[in-house]
């Protein structure tokens, strides 16, 4: 496994990285999510990625239990607030009232004294930006965030929170995969310039990239798709043409030696910007087999392929 660091952060965090959304306190049983968790840490994983909202705070608190067996500073955790936690309409957003609450729950459930970053996992059109950023930079320097990040902010957001007198991001956690390259334009040059790196989800586009799904068959059993929990998410990863041009693909995995979701997660390490690639895993060899992309380089031939595959 090899390791970046987090933008202007001491944060060293692992390439591929660990989450939690939709699997962990929700839709893979807890003996199979702590195995998991195990494999991670066997393999040199050690950036786990979580929330407040996912599975309304079951994430946080598995990740509390399966995560007190270990020194705290063999891993980095991160968790992130802004949905809402219940249907009250209350419990939402990044004010500084939020902030605040959001902060010392996701410490109890994760039994933990500090995060080590903390991302708004949103941006709060309802909240003044300065009034986040303060209440922000207060956790900071309370202890209880080591730093602070965002996760699908826009560049003109971006840039308005840099502007301000207030703690710097870190991080950023876009969405971005071969299937998504959206955050290329403005997102990366922008981060890149002012000291945040990016940690991406859904690198393999919900599964998508693992050329397990196939155009005109029905989704393999047990897989994410099939998932009442887990596949509602999956939308156009599913069409036709996008499974044919990941079929396209295989080809090129087959001759590398690697396996679909090897040759994914490497294409986005491509990118010097990208500190770590967070994968869903619902079973343990899933994480074995995410974790060997760390340290596989493409070459320019590789990569102006795929580009052509699937831009062409």
């Amino acid at each position: 496994m090899r390791y970046r660091q987090i933008g202007s952060s001491d944060l060293t965090v692992s390439e591929i990285g660990l989450g939690s959304w939709l699997t962990y306190g929700g839709g893979v049983g807890d003996d199979q999510a702590r195995a998991c968790v195990d494999a991670a840490f066997d393999v040199g994983i050690n950036f786990i990625d979580t929330a407040n909202v996912y599975a309304r705070g079951a994430a946080e608190e598995f990740l509390g239990e399966a995560l007190q067996s270990r020194a705290r500073d063999s891993y980095v955790l991160a968790t992130k607030l802004y949905f809402p936690m219940d249907d009250t309409g209350e419990n939402q957003g990044l004010s500084r009232q939020q902030v605040d609450k959001q902060i010392d729950d996701s410490l109890r459930r994760l039994r933990t004294e500090y995060v080590d970053l903390y991302q708004c996992h949103r941006y709060d059109s309802q909240t003044p930006l300065e009034e986040t950023m303060e209440a922000l930079t207060e956790v900071v320097r309370s202890g209880k965030a080591r730093y602070i990040g965002f996760s699908e902010w826009t560049a003109p957001q971006i840039q308005a929170s840099l502007d301000l007198p207030f703690e710097k991001f870190v991080s950023s956690q876009p969405q971005y995969s071969m299937l998504w390259r959206e955050p290329e334009h403005e997102v990366i040059p922008l981060c890149a310039a002012n000291g945040i790196s990016q940690v991406v989800w859904s690198p393999l586009a919900q599964g998508a990239l693992t050329g397990k799904y196939k155009p005109g068959a029905p989704a393999p059993e047990g897989s994410r798709a099939t998932s009442e929990q887990m596949g509602h998410m999956m939308g156009g990863w599913l069409e036709d043409d996008v499974l044919e041009r990941v079929q396209r693909l295989v080809p090129v995995a087959e001759r590398l030696g690697l396996t679909m979701a090897q040759l994914a997660l490497a294409w986005v390490l491509r990118e010097e910007n990208v500190a770590s690639a967070i994968v869903g895993a619902s079973r343990p060899e899933q994480v074995r087999d995410n974790a060997s992309a760390s340290g596989i380089e493409l070459d320019a031939e590789t990569l102006a392929e795929i580009d052509e595959i699937l831009t062409g």
